[in-house]
């Protein structure tokens, strides 16, 4: 075996053109694979936070006349339950309403929260930018679209209607930008007692609201927490049944990426084959001799064997090295106004391990045909015809 290493290193030594060439094949599909990959994996992070991360992953609401839940603080001692699956439990008592400025009235949708858990789920907290929390009964926070179009601001007392007839007046503590223009133009968010009182619940909710630690299973765990609650009168949804678009989308995108992989693997493989195939011929008259002086037919394969070993660890090295760098260049070229990427680059180091062993691994699966070749061949037949 070591007698198959030093000539396998003596053969890429000799032929170092040859060698360079296939090092480089190697390591440009190795950053191929790592840039597309990782590029995919990111945009799939940045689009699940943005639309997933900052709301309500698994909601639990009522099925009956009124909409509400009764028993809500039961059911979220249930879910609680469920962590650490479960990591955020809030719930909320929404109703629209009608805000009456000077010029016009707009729509709104008054949002009452335990503000302490929700922000957990929303990160509201993040999203003030003027102003702060409402901390007291009749206090609100109204968002950055909202704010332009009926000229309020931090500090202000807004008339605010409800469907029944009813009216009362809140004071602004503060705005925010939750970066949805839907939201930040519709939402009214106060505490929990307030929106309770104002759209006459009594101590109902309108749901409950939670994330899980892992998004993509919010299905199984959703169902899991609809047969421990057991009651015919709510009903549990997940961000994956409503958001079957993005989920189809976040699908096509994976299958795209592995697809792309595969194809550059392959490329690799067989480019790599095709080389080793030709060094055999190259090299038969050698290999012809060392027959003859005894070498046996297994060592002789895995000449080849160990060329592949050592060219898939150089490619490897060189590609994770390239990959790394063709990140490094998108984040600096491919970027918003602000300076931000454009699509935010996700490092997954098992990612990235995977790709230099894939490539190590197709390295040794292409020598097997020049070593199966070599195997074959007969000394005194190589030497009679030179």
């Amino acid at each position: 075996m070591r007698l198959a290493l030093k000539i396998a290193l003596r053969f890429l030594k000799s032929g170092r053109g040859q060698t360079i060439l296939i090092v480089l094949g190697i390591s440009i599909g190795v950053s191929v694979q790592l840039f597309i990959g990782s590029l995919i994996q990111g945009l799939q992070i940045n689009l699940i936070d943005t639309t997933i991360g900052s709301s309500s992953q698994v909601t639990i609401t009522s099925t009956t006349d009124d909409k509400l839940i009764d028993n809500w603080d039961r059911i979220v001692y249930e879910a609680k339950m469920f962590e650490p699956e479960v990591t955020n439990v809030s719930v909320s008592a929404d109703g629209p309403a009608t805000l009456d400025y000077e010029a016009d009235t707009a729509p709104v949708l008054i949002r009452g929260f335990d503000i302490e858990e929700s922000n957990k789920i929303y990160n509201i907290e993040e999203g003030l930018y003027e102003g702060r929390l409402p901390g007291r009964k009749d206090e609100v926070l109204i968002g950055r679209e909202l704010a332009l179009i009926t000229g309020v601001s931090s500090g202000d007392r807004i008339l605010v209607l409800n469907p029944g007839g009813g009216s009362a007046r809140f004071d602004v503590t503060g705005l925010y930008d939750l970066q949805v223009s839907s939201i930040n133009e519709s939402w009214i968010i106060t505490n929990l007692q307030t929106a309770q009182d104002f759209l006459g619940m009594g101590n109902k909710v309108s749901s409950v609201e939670m994330q899980v630690s892992e998004v993509f299973d919010a299905d199984v765990i959703g169902n899991r927490i609809g047969y421990a609650v057991s009651d015919p009168n709510l009903k549990v949804d997940n961000w994956k049944d409503q958001n079957q678009s993005l989920l189809s989308g976040l699908n096509g995108q994976s299958v795209s990426s592995y697809m792309i992989q595969i194809f550059v693997l392959v490329a690799v493989l067989l480019g790599i084959s095709s080389v080793l195939a030709i060094s055999v011929v190259q090299k038969s008259k050698q290999l012809g001799i060392l027959k003859a002086m005894g070498i046996k037919d297994k060592e002789a394969s895995l000449i080849f064997v160990f060329q592949g070993l050592m060219l898939g660890i150089l490619g490897a090295i060189m590609g994770i090295a390239f990959g790394f760098g063709l990140l490094y260049s998108f984040t600096k070229f491919a970027v918003n106004p602000d300076g931000t990427p454009v699509v935010p680059v996700y490092i997954n180091y098992g990612f990235i391990a995977l790709s230099g062993m894939f490539a190590i691994v197709s390295a040794m699966i292409a020598s097997l045909i020049p070593a199966r070749i070599s195997s074959r061949l007969n000394p005194i037949e190589v030497i009679k015809n030179g």
